[in-house]
């Protein structure tokens, strides 16, 4: 069964830097496509980025392109998230989720089993 768990989030203030992580347990992650997403108060599900297994390529939603980015350490079975500049639009809870494929964008993104999440509150 797919475990994965996500930690690294708290509070920061506008501007600042959040890197959230995403570990995987009872399967290795080297060929499964990793996206993360994200949920917010009274707001729709939405995608964030994604990295592909065995070649790492990634895919951002436009929002973030730029702010975020992902990578990975298979041999770690870890999948990161790097954000930068965060702003107050951008607290939520992240998730990190196995996908079929990155595809071309956060459309096609395909969530399949996902963690607990970990808040990420940006306020001053």
């Amino acid at each position: 069964q797919v475990e994965l768990v996500e930690s690294g989030g708290g509070l920061v203030q506008p501007g600042g830097s959040l890197r959230l992580s995403c570990e995987a347990s009872r399967f290795a992650l080297d060929y499964y496509a990793i996206a993360w997403f994200r949920r917010a108060p009274g707001k729709e599900r939405e995608g964030v980025s994604c990295i592909s297994g065995p070649d790492a390529r990634t895919v951002y939603a436009e929002s973030m392109e730029g702010r975020f980015t992902t990578s990975r350490v298979n041999r770690k079975n870890m999948v990161y998230l790097q954000m930068n500049n965060l702003k107050p639009e951008d607290t939520a809870v992240y998730h990190c989720a196995t996908v079929v494929s990155c595809g071309s964008g956060s459309d096609s993104w395909n969530f399949l089993a996902w963690g607990q999440g970990t808040q990420v509150t940006v306020s001053s």
